[in-house]
């Protein structure tokens, strides 16, 4: 039997366009939540989780930074998806004959100027994939769907535009997760080390949590705070730094940052992905 790698949503969501291509090799297995996607390889039903983490247009995923923490997995790869909007409609259907489009709600607004110059009309669906699996089965004539080219492929629709979106920027950041860590140096970019902290209730905690890592030359590329259980005084960081926590640099980084914490938690090491460049 082929390995297994979750991601939440329906078969042609852009989650499985990641899974197809950070791991070709690997049975794509579809969830209905990220709790779902995490809980079906903590119980062994797939050996990794494909779990989104930041959008270029949109930042943060809603809960995924509540819900890593906890998870008991470890990051082991990232991905980029570059979010490509297609527009499908039935078997021999034209460009011309769709009067109303349905999309996931964040998908709608990226695809505003073209949908505009059409005259098409729009509605919020709860899934893009899934929107295009409706189409395919109640076959609505002057209907289609915006969504991803995979979509199109999986329920045999007819792409009639694509890269229809107003940024070609947009890109969806993915995180390859899985029940054991794996330190070791990889890939040709150098590492990534991704780590959450709370830091003491002491004047000044945070800046002098971050001086380590400016003193000992690491680079953060990302550092962001949410709130713990919904109080205002237990807020923690989720931070993204270049370097492996043996690097002697970084680790002299970490230990100092330490000192400051009440909690430091490493979520995983990971090659930093050809993306990044």
């Amino acid at each position: 039997m082929s390995k297994r790698i979750a991601f939440q949503g329906e078969p042609g969501a852009y989650s499985h366009e990641a899974c197809a291509a950070s791991r070709p090799g690997f049975e794509a297995l579809p969830c209905n939540t990220f709790e779902e996607v995490i809980d079906s390889v903590r119980e062994g039903r797939a050996e990794l989780a494909m779990l989104p983490v930041e959008n270029s247009t949109y930042g943060r995923v809603a809960d995924i930074h509540r819900l890593l923490p906890e998870s008991g997995l470890h990051i082991v790869d990232e991905a980029f998806v570059r979010v490509r909007i297609a527009l499908m409609g039935l078997p021999g259907a034209k460009l011309e004959d769709i009067r109303h489009v349905r999309a996931h709600l964040v998908l709608i607004p990226q695809a505003r100027s073209f949908l505009k110059a059409k005259g098409i009309t729009a509605e919020a669906a709860a899934d893009s994939a899934g929107a295009a699996a409706d189409l395919a089965r109640t076959r609505i004539a002057h209907e289609g769907v915006l969504a991803s080219e995979m979509a199109a492929q999986i329920y045999g629709l007819d792409v009639l535009a694509t890269d229809i979106e107003d940024n070609h920027h947009n890109t969806t950041r993915f995180l390859v997760m899985s029940p054991e860590p794996d330190l070791t140096r990889r890939g040709s970019h150098g590492m990534i080390t991704t780590f959450v902290f709370q830091v003491r209730n002491i004047p000044a905690a945070l800046y002098k949590a971050m001086g380590g890592f400016a003193t000992n030359g690491v680079n953060m590329t990302k550092l962001e705070s949410y709130m713990v259980d919904g109080s205002f005084t237990a807020t923690q960081f989720y931070a993204d730094i270049e370097g492996h926590p043996d690097d002697p640099n970084v680790k002299l980084a970490l230990d100092e940052l330490s000192y400051f914490t009440t909690r430091l938690h490493i979520l995983g090491t990971y090659p930093a992905s050809d993306a990044r460049l």
